[in-house]
């Protein structure tokens, strides 16, 4: 599959709903470092609408783009690094979690590259990306909400639910490996 986008594609909703959520990344920053936690919150649950929303019109309306294929990965790991380094800021313990979270991430944004420099499109999400990406935006809104609605804060929660967060995210990044594998000899062949 070649790469390759208009800029038109910019222009659809799935689209603009993945640029959205780059956008709500600095409100959410800007949110979480000033103790507003319940507009952090709001801000991440947004951010988690839109991404869980994007995919599904997209398919539903036939608006799938190689722009779209692109975009919805770094605009979930952008909002991943933001909520990591704030949730790093508020929870040091959750340090250790971070950085593996940090290696995947950096991984899979070599793996996509690879595949763009061999003309192939990096596949669409699939549920497991989905499904761990929501887990990690619900874990970080519990969190969060937990402290700010409670103040309440628990290491040991946080380093826990991170870590079941962790757990799912490799077990996307060894499937995204797969598929990678399966692109690649493809190509070869």
């Amino acid at each position: 599959m070649k790469s390759g986008f208009k800029i038109s594609e910019i222009y659809t909703i799935p689209n603009l709903m993945t640029l959205l959520r780059i956008v709500l990344i600095g409100p959410f920053m800007f949110f979480f470092l000033n103790k507003n936690y319940i507009a952090a919150v709001v801000s991440v649950i947004l951010s988690g609408i839109t991404d869980a929303l994007d995919g599904f019109i997209a398919r539903r309306f036939n608006q799938i783009t190689a722009l779209g294929k692109i975009l919805d990965p770094i605009a979930d790991k952008l909002t991943l690094f933001a909520i990591m380094i704030c949730v790093t800021i508020y929870s040091p313990v959750v340090l250790p979690v971070m950085v593996v979270l940090i290696i995947k991430d950096l991984l899979m944004l070599i793996g996509g590259s690879i595949l763009l420099k061999n003309n192939l499109t990096p596949p669409q999400a699939r549920w497991y990306g989905k499904v761990s990406t929501f887990v990690f935006y619900v874990v970080v809104s519990l969190i969060v909400f937990l402290k700010a609605a409670f103040n309440y804060q628990n290491d040991i929660l946080s380093l826990v639910l991170l870590s079941a967060t962790t757990i799912l995210m490799l077990f996307s990044l060894f499937m995204y490996f797969l598929v990678f594998l399966s692109l690649m000899k493809n190509k070869n062949r």
